[in-house]
């Protein structure tokens, strides 16, 4: 069955973004080096961020308050308000990080958009993702654009109902396999891993590997010709 719509990940599949969580952690650890190890540090870091998901959800605004959060257990509430202040101005920052395509996203965009309807489908905070969509120039090749709360097989079922001819003839490709990938297999569509060099703890999960609509590709380069050999 042709594939006529391709939706796309947009964090660290359209333009690099773990890189800034990174080096956000590094700084993070730095200033918290008197009171904690910076592998036990990023362990409470990952345990906070794990448990405010479903209060913050996904994006910069939850990884900041999870900061702080974690900078006052591991103080016992001793944590400077200057410290506080730095982490805050962190969250800021975050904000204003310019946007950097990843490796063959522009050529791959302009190939598909005349023969696919294309779709952005991408968690995290809403003015967050509009902006660096907005500052990354594809905007205007996408029929669809969803910033969702989480992805689930209903996600890409509604998704790809609402912009294309349903699942079946749909394509999910993204970095992440929780996320991107195996969602979208159980809602019907292929669904194209394409790691990227910085993974988030949280978005891991057991590769389908033997499934008969799971593919992988090394960048986006490689979508339009996978697209033409399905």
């Amino acid at each position: 069955m042709t594939v006529t719509t391709v939706g796309f990940d947009a964090d660290d599949t359209l333009w690099h973004n773990e890189l800034f969580f990174k080096d956000t952690q590094a700084r993070f650890a730095a200033r918290l080096a008197d009171h904690a190890d910076p592998d036990h540090l990023m362990e409470r870091l990952l345990a906070a961020e794990r448990r405010n998901l479903g209060h913050y959800g996904f994006g910069i605004k939850g990884f900041t308050l999870s900061m702080v959060e974690t900078a006052i257990e591991v103080t016992e509430g001793r944590v400077p308000a200057s410290v506080i202040a730095e982490i805050l101005a962190d969250g800021r920052e975050m904000h204003r990080h310019p946007v950097d395509l990843m490796p063959g996203v522009e050529a791959c965009i302009r190939d598909l958009a005349p023969s696919h309807r294309l779709v952005l489908i991408t968690k995290g905070d809403l003015l967050d993702q509009e902006r660096k969509l907005a500052e990354s120039g594809l905007g205007d090749f996408f029929d669809g654009i969803e910033i969702v709360s989480d992805k689930t097989a209903a996600t890409y079922t509604r998704a790809f109902d609402a912009h294309g001819d349903g699942a079946a003839r749909a394509l999910m490709v993204g970095n992440s396999m929780k996320s991107d990938v195996v969602p979208a297999i159980a809602a019907g569509a292929f669904g194209v891993f394409c790691p990227s060099e910085h993974e988030w703890e949280l978005e891991r999960a057991e590769e389908p590997a033997t499934h008969p609509r799971y593919r992988r590709i090394a960048d986006l380069g490689a979508l339009p010709e996978l697209l033409r050999s399905l």
